[in-house]
């Protein structure tokens, strides 16, 4: 069975996610902090979504494993894991705003294989299994192709934001930011897709966590970019994160990131 297999069923997961969480957006929502001595917030939507995930997945794959952001993980060392992450962006989830969305991703044999963001409330779903991403929304359904930019003078950049990097981290990342085009905050799962989808030419983070990245990564591949960590390693442990959509931009990136 290959991931392509499992593509309809990523749907359903989808499609389960967003009517679970679709009756929270822009109400009075109840906000719970998750994090001493900062702000990490989880919602009642955040929970039921990927409650509802887990459920669907455990139903049909009972042999599969699971890691999701909010409920932790489950039999990490079967051939095919899924990565959930129901609301990337609860940040802007809470406060009205559209740039997050729900991560569906696939491991197998601890590689990342198939990825979804899901943005319900837009209605847009972004795919990918490594070979190629496609786009479906009101707009209609297309491939991906991440756009060539053979230059950091010419990229436009994206971070979620500098304030969650450590202050190391933050002076590396501002040496980038000094060189590019044009920078832009805010996006959390978006930004990747956007570079996916050929808007922007680079995103880089930090603190990243396996839910926020495994799922992006067939995409941004099958779009044809390039994500590793600021060391070009794998990404998919998450950590400090580093993506492009040219090789030539990444590796200027990379050289800067150095330190």
């Amino acid at each position: 069975m290959t991931a392509i297999d499992f593509a309809s069923f990523v749907d359903q997961l989808a499609s389960a996610s967003g009517e679970t969480i679709l009756p929270f957006f822009r109400t009075a929502l109840a906000v719970e902090n998750k994090k001493a001595g900062g702000f990490d917030p989880v919602t009642a939507a955040d929970r039921a979504a990927e409650n509802a995930m887990r459920a669907l997945i455990r139903k049909n794959f009972p042999d599969h494993g699971i890691v999701g952001e909010e409920y932790g993980s489950e039999r990490t060392g079967a051939e095919y894991v899924w990565v959930l992450d129901p609301i990337d962006g609860t940040k802007s989830f809470i406060s009205g705003m559209t740039a997050w969305g729900t991560l569906i991703g696939l491991m197998r044999f601890g590689e990342p294989v198939f990825g979804m963001m899901h943005q319900p409330f837009i209605g847009e779903r972004f795919s990918g299994d490594g070979g190629a991403a496609h786009y479906r929304g009101r707009t209609g359904n297309r491939d991906l192709h991440a756009r060539k930019c053979a230059a950091l003078s010419d990229a436009v950049l994206f971070t979620t934001s500098p304030l969650l990097m450590n202050k190391t981290d933050r002076a590396t990342f501002e040496r980038v930011e000094n060189k590019v085009k044009l920078s832009r905050y805010g996006g959390d799962c978006y930004a990747y897709c956007m570079l996916a989808a050929g808007q922007i030419d680079l995103v880089v983070e930090t603190e990243i966590k396996p839910h926020d990245i495994v799922p992006l990564i067939p995409i941004i591949t099958g779009a044809g970019g390039v994500v590793t960590t600021w060391e070009n390693g794998p990404p998919q442990a998450g950590g400090r994160i580093v993506v492009a959509g040219d090789k030539r931009v990444h590796a200027a990136a990379l050289e800067m990131l150095k330190g």
